[in-house]
């Protein structure tokens, strides 16, 4: 695994908006679903999702700095400084040390008399893994690590609750189906997809965060979604049909007549799904456009009413 800032192309110095916004474009990038034929694009996604592991959480980030874990997110083996060997052997070794006489004492074999280190030590070393791992002692089950992975999803996969294939940082690949009522940031436990127990313990879990990708046409509050659409000036002054845009496919509504600029209509049911079933709906705010080139009429009966006005002041 390389190193997770030149995976994502940042520098050490990085923010945290600068690592998400690197991330963000090269998962998608290298998503699976935009490049089916292309194998190492699974292989660079699996990577750039793993980066992200580390640098996208502030503790991993900084155990990785420091050096106490790698680019996988395992710690790393720092030895033991400080020890030296009874013959003056090199600091941080083994050498010098008599593991036979330390694991019998000075009580005899097999004990810890007085003075004596036995088993102790090694305890104090190695913890509870130590004593557990004598003969005929049980491991005990661990559960495994859980592990952090990002989903983007367009707003229409979210209308129609797509399955979606994502491949986790563990390199396993799994279909997910986008959740009804999800919403951008949700975080989803998917059990047992992290990585494998210890000692017979069970897998952990993979944590999924849920992220909506950019939509030029809408912008999202809750389960609402709101637009905008552009009316000519003469179906604004005279009403008639408008064509909008919506998750589901292009609607004709019928606008009345006078109708200024800004106002907005309600369709019900073409928002987001929610959890209840139900759906939300679509706000539609009209925007009245005037001709591209002048027009005389228009402009004369600018200038007529603008004399009225005038006149009538």
């Amino acid at each position: 695994m390389r190193n997770p800032y030149d995976v994502l192309g940042v520098s050490r110095t990085a923010d945290e908006a600068e690592i998400k916004k690197a991330f963000r474009k090269l998962a998608k990038t290298y998503h699976p679903d935009r490049n089916k034929n292309d194998a190492q694009a699974k292989d660079r996604f699996a990577e750039v999702n793993q980066a992200y592991e580390i640098l996208g959480d502030s503790k991993k980030r900084a155990e990785f700095d420091r050096g106490a874990i790698d680019a996988e997110g395992k710690p790393r083996f720092q030895g033991f400084e400080g020890f030296a060997g009874a013959g003056g052997g090199p600091r941080g070794g083994f050498s010098g040390f008599d593991f036979e006489s330390m694991a019998r004492g000075r009580g005899g074999a097999g004990g810890a008399g007085a003075g004596g280190f036995g088993e102790d030590i090694f305890s104090q070393l190695f913890g509870e893994a130590f004593r557990a791992g004598g003969a005929g002692a049980r491991t005990t089950a661990q559960k495994g690590d859980d592990v952090a992975a990002e989903l983007t999803v367009t707003l229409d996969q979210v209308a129609s609750e797509a399955k979606l294939r994502l491949v986790l940082p563990t390199g396993r690949e799994v279909d997910v189906v986008v959740p009804k009522g999800v919403a951008d940031g949700q975080v989803i436990r998917l059990r047992g997809l992290g990585h494998p127990g210890r000692g017979g313990g069970e897998a952990g879990d993979a944590l999924l965060t849920i992220r909506f990708a950019a939509d030029p046409r809408f912008q999202i509050e809750g389960a609402d979604l709101r637009t905008s659409v552009e009316v000519p000036l003469e179906d604004a002054v005279l009403g008639g049909p408008v064509r909008i845009q919506t998750l589901t496919g292009a609607v004709e509504m019928k606008i009345p007549p006078m109708t200024s600029s800004g106002r907005t209509f309600r369709l019900r049911g073409k928002g987001l799904p929610k959890k209840d079933g139900s759906t939300g709906d679509l706000l539609a705010t009209l925007a009245v456009m005037l001709p591209e080139t002048a027009d005389e009429d228009l402009l004369d009966f600018a200038r007529k009413r603008r004399s009225a006005k005038a006149t009538a002041g």
